[in-house]
């Protein structure tokens, strides 16, 4: 069964460039080919008063171009191969992920407002994909509080021990494995809980702290129990700790290899598929790349 790709989506932007870069290094950890696509969403040819010209030559686009003398020049990378498409980026990029193991995008592209810190496409890409999507930011990203984090490379993973993520725990343990890193697995549990005595009337809980960080770590650790012998080599240290999960999550970001985050399932009557407001937050502001998770698909 032949391995599938790492997949970068790339637009010529420098984020774009960077997601590349990262692409490249995980098809060469994981030993898989990479894919290299541009979606060309303007072409000329589609213009009306072009149309008898016909679509231009696949191998003519110089977004392609400026990959290929990019990567030419490395060594020990994975093969490469280059992909022209025409459409919709939005629309495009989560097909993408029907044949990769992974999707690597850049958290902005070329179109858009400057001052956004994720563009539309890497949004659509994230929330629709069927595989694992990481979008790379730009450097620089300043993210506020400080998480204990100690040398070495270390990927971040969150865990809500009341209905755990067991896609993204997986994904995080085996990325972890690959980089020879260290996991910190960021448990957080709201407090203060409120309790209420009368419609409209809040009273002090009465719940002990201590009591419910206690039980947090003995259920983050039954969760994490079966990875740890799958990954007898991954170190992962559970960090509990009360109140925002998206805010420690980001915090924890800083000079964290990657940060990972599951989806929401999809519900029976929503719509669409949801990304989940810890997820959109922790892309919108961590500083170190981010991969989203989907779920696994629900046992019969």
């Amino acid at each position: 069964m032949d391995t599938l790709p790492v997949v970068a989506a790339i637009d010529g932007s420098d984020d774009s460039l960077r997601a590349l870069d990262w692409a490249r290094e995980a098809a060469r950890q994981r030993d898989a080919p990479l894919r290299v696509a541009h979606v060309r969403q303007y072409a000329a040819w589609a213009q009306p008063d072009v149309l008898a010209v016909g679509p231009p030559d696949p191998d003519d686009d110089p977004v392609l171009d400026e990959a290929r003398a990019r990567l030419d020049g490395a060594t020990d990378g994975p093969t490469v191969e280059y992909l022209p498409l025409e459409g919709v980026p939005a629309a495009a990029l989560p097909e993408l992920g029907l044949e990769a193991q992974l999707l690597v995008l850049g958290s902005r592209g070329r179109g858009g407002f400057a001052s956004l810190l994720l563009g539309s496409s890497s949004l659509a890409a994230a929330r629709d994909a069927e595989c694992p999507v990481v979008v790379v930011p730009r450097p620089g990203r300043e993210v506020h509080g400080t998480e204990p984090a100690g040398p070495g490379p270390r990927v971040v993973v969150g865990l809500h021990v009341d209905s755990p993520d067991e896609a993204a725990l997986d994904f995080a343990f085996t990325e972890a494995a690959l980089r020879g890193a260290r996991l910190q697995v960021v448990a957080a549990y709201p407090w203060p809980v409120p309790g209420w005595a009368a419609p409209g009337q809040i009273v002090p809980p009465v719940i002990d702290e201590v009591a419910v960080e206690s039980e947090t770590r003995v259920l983050a650790d039954g969760f994490l129990a079966p990875h740890r012998e799958r990954h007898p080599a991954v170190t992962a240290e559970p960090y509990v700790v009360p109140g925002d999960a998206a805010g420690h999550l980001v915090a924890a970001s800083a000079g964290a290899d990657l940060v990972v985050v599951g989806r929401h399932r999809r519900r029976l009557l929503a719509p669409a598929r949801m990304m989940g407001s810890v997820a959109h937050a922790v892309l919108l502001h961590a500083a170190s790349p981010v991969a989203v998770i989907p779920p696994s698909p629900p046992e019969d």
